[in-house]
């Protein structure tokens, strides 16, 4: 195990190790305690219940976040025809077809999020090895693979903080929620925006508890645990 440095050593020293905090408290601790001299990402971790291996049991979402990431979102768009100037003029980075799909089996990646419209994904799906394994392969179930109505709208999601979360090998989902010089209100609004999407998202097939864990850390920093059933029960105002 790689040996921690002295200052995320000081910052864990400041984390119960089995206290369960309460959000607001976890919030205000995360960012009192970051150890990194950069904005730091907020990260939320949510163990589940769920047996990734069986398909019914898998999760796949997005929603959009109403603080934001903090960060510039670069977006491409897979479109042809009309939905190229709805895509341009909603903000998309990169809007093309063969053009894009080439330069990205060539190992180009330097985006955030792909949409596709539908009548695209006959091409796009053969990048499906290279933007697969980033997280960055168009999906309908990740509302990135749209009809060329939607274009505008779904680019100006992505835009202003659309996050998308699946369940990894291990059963968890990991998102980010924004960074450490955000409010602690955006935050908490952030959080529990993502946390009514995760319940909304709960499998039909699923068995037991459902989320038996949650974990809030930030990009170089301790993770704080959070008391579940308060997590679970945060709504958006």
């Amino acid at each position: 195990m790689a040996k921690k440095g002295k200052r995320y050593n000081e910052a864990a020293a400041k984390v119960e190790k089995t206290k369960f905090y309460p959000v607001e408290e976890a919030i205000a601790l995360a960012k009192e305690i970051h150890p990194a001299k950069f904005d730091e990402t907020v990260e939320l971790h949510i163990k589940t219940g769920l047996d990734p291996r069986h398909a019914e049991q898998q999760i796949r979402g997005s929603t959009v976040l109403p603080h934001g990431l903090g960060k510039v979102m670069r977006v491409l768009v897979f479109t042809e025809g009309e939905a190229v100037s709805a895509a341009r003029e909603a903000g998309a980075d990169f809007v093309g077809s063969d053009d894009l799909i080439k330069q990205i089996e060539g190992g180009w990646t330097d985006f955030d999020v792909a949409i596709a419209t539908r009548e695209m994904m006959g091409k796009v799906g053969r990048l499906g090895r290279v933007l697969g394994p980033r997280g960055l392969m168009p999906n309908p179930r990740s509302g990135t693979v749209v009809g060329a109505e939607a274009i505008a709208k779904t680019v100006n999601d992505a835009k202003q903080g659309r996050v998308e979360f699946r369940l990894d090998r291990l059963a968890n989902i990991h998102v980010p929620l924004g960074k450490v010089s955000f409010d602690e209100a955006k935050l908490r609004e952030n959080m529990a925006t993502f946390i009514e999407a995760v319940n909304a998202a709960k499998p039909k097939e699923a068995k037991g508890q459902y989320i038996r864990s949650a974990t809030l850390t930030t990009t170089m920093g301790p993770g704080i645990h959070l008391d579940l059933a308060q997590t679970l029960a945060m709504r958006t105002t």
